[in-house]
């Protein structure tokens, strides 16, 4: 039996999480992407397929202040601007989607600030 490495098994957790979690028009699915330099949020309705609203460390808006912070840092500034986002579109309840990740750390973060800026989930 082959061993599955750390990828495949995100893949296979997140496959578990995709398999409960639904978003819907009034309630849609806050989604995350970790990479090893970035993270990436949406805000999606499955029931369209949709994207509502996006941000990432790569937006102009909080590119320029990314210097000399860490990376949970990063994704609290990434949480700040999806809660901004999706507020200025009505969206004020998500459900949440760690993609695989563990929650903790950056994930944890993005979270935490998202919450505090408005966004209920």
């Amino acid at each position: 039996m082959a061993k599955v490495n750390s990828r495949a098994a995100r893949l296979i957790r997140h496959a578990r999480v995709r398999d409960k979690v639904r978003g819907t028009g009034e309630r849609p699915r806050l989604a995350v992407f970790r990479s090893l330099n970035h993270i990436y949020v949406q805000v999606i309705d499955d029931s369209q397929g949709h994207t509502l609203a996006a941000a990432s460390t790569l937006d102009a808006a909080i590119k320029e202040r990314l210097e000399n912070k860490n990376k949970s840092s990063h994704a609290e500034m990434v949480g700040e601007l999806i809660a901004q986002k999706a507020r200025e579109k009505g969206i004020t309840q998500v459900v949440f989607d760690r993609g695989g990740y563990k929650y903790h750390g950056r994930v944890k973060s993005l979270a935490d600030a998202a919450r505090k800026a408005g966004l209920e989930f």
